[in-house]
């Protein structure tokens, strides 16, 4: 999905809670991505439907990938299997979400915005992402296939880190750290763009200029606002006293904290030269036009003395002494050519041509 703030029509007039499917363009089956892991082993599937029973038997930490919103009815099986509110569900099912997180006793709900760089596009994208964290059960659900996971899931596979010998809510913060760390990697993309702006700015602004300046304002103000607000949903993480978040997991989550604040500074610096360039943008323009001005007036400046003597000479008195006379015509033309050279060294002296 693009970068921009979308709303759900299909919800007008609905009861709270209530369910809506998103329709996806190429009408993509749900995918399920399923892991089964703990200290010493780990086990990875792809399964057609979800098993709740042997779910809620596992003696392992389950991680359950859920591609795609255009299930409603599995939805519908989770919040009844897994106790999740409809509310929650129909948040998961609404995609205008911003950050957020909420406790809801027998499970946490965070809704995050996973931004990264199409290369096809050359353009920041954003899809929404929802994790449900409950005992020993993490859920996370997507808009799409295709994701920032692929470190966790690597790490999980090959048993390295800390990720298979921690419980349920060291993945979460896990899959959070992902992609905040993918938010890096689409600044410096994004910057790159901007100083693409600055060069184009600098050497050759054209009309365009400005709405390119623009677009790149309006990303990085939704960007600024989707991460001040996961701030704030890390600070609550922090904060909270629920059984589910483990106090021996705060000096990682205070990490993550601290990467959103770089990401910020980033922003605001982003935020601050687009700012800038769009005033040497408009400071440009003006100077250009400063410049033709000036030419047109200097040429309206040498061509008045001009038209007042060809007005003079052009009233057909019959008593004019200088149409009798031979040198009459080139007397004329000799003293338009003194004005205009007079004019053209008075320019240059002062710097105006």
């Amino acid at each position: 999905m693009k970068l921009t703030s979308r709303i759900h029509p299909k919800k007008s007039g609905l009861p709270p809670g209530s369910i809506v499917p998103i329709e996806m363009p190429k009408k993509e089956p749900v995918a399920l991505w399923s892991f089964e892991f703990n200290e010493n082993s780990c086990s990875e599937s792809h399964p057609d439907d979800i098993d709740f029973a042997a779910l809620k038997k596992a003696t392992t930490i389950s991680w359950l990938n859920i591609d795609g919103l255009s299930d409603a009815h599995l939805f519908e099986r989770i919040g009844t299997e897994l106790g999740i509110h409809n509310l929650t569900l129909e948040d998961i099912m609404t995609i205008d979400q911003f950050p957020k997180v909420e406790d809801h006793e027998r499970y946490f709900y965070i809704v995050l915005k996973m931004i990264f760089w199409d290369d096809t596009e050359n353009d920041l994208e954003a899809e929404q992402v929802s994790l449900l964290l409950l005992h020993d059960i993490v859920i996370s659900i997507q808009e799409k296939p295709g994701d920032v996971f692929n470190p966790v899931r690597e790490r999980l596979r090959r048993g390295v880190g800390r990720t298979r010998k921690e419980p349920a809510d060291y993945l979460v913060y896990s899959l959070m750290d992902a992609i905040v760390d993918n938010y890096f990697n689409a600044m410096d993309r994004l910057g790159e763009e901007i100083e693409k702006m600055e060069d184009e700015v600098l050497e050759q602004p054209i009309p365009a200029t400005s709405f390119k300046i623009h677009k790149l304002r309006t990303k990085v103000t939704m960007l600024r606002r989707s991460i001040w607000l996961l701030r704030d949903v890390v600070s609550t993480m922090l904060r909270s006293e629920s059984d589910l978040i483990r106090p021996n997991i705060n000096p990682y989550i205070r990490d993550l904290y601290d990467h959103t604040i770089k990401v910020i500074e980033t922003l605001e610096i982003f935020r601050d030269t687009l700012s800038g360039l769009l005033d040497i943008y408009l400071s440009s323009v003006s100077n250009k036009m400063n410049e033709i001005m000036k030419v047109l007036t200097m040429i309206s400046t040498v061509f008045i003395p001009l038209g007042f003597l060809a007005g003079i000479y052009g009233m057909n008195f019959k008593y004019m002494p200088e149409l009798d006379q031979w040198w009459g015509y080139p007397a004329l033309l000799g003293v338009m050519v003194l004005f205009v050279v007079a004019f053209l060294l008075f320019f240059k002296k002062k710097k105006w041509w």
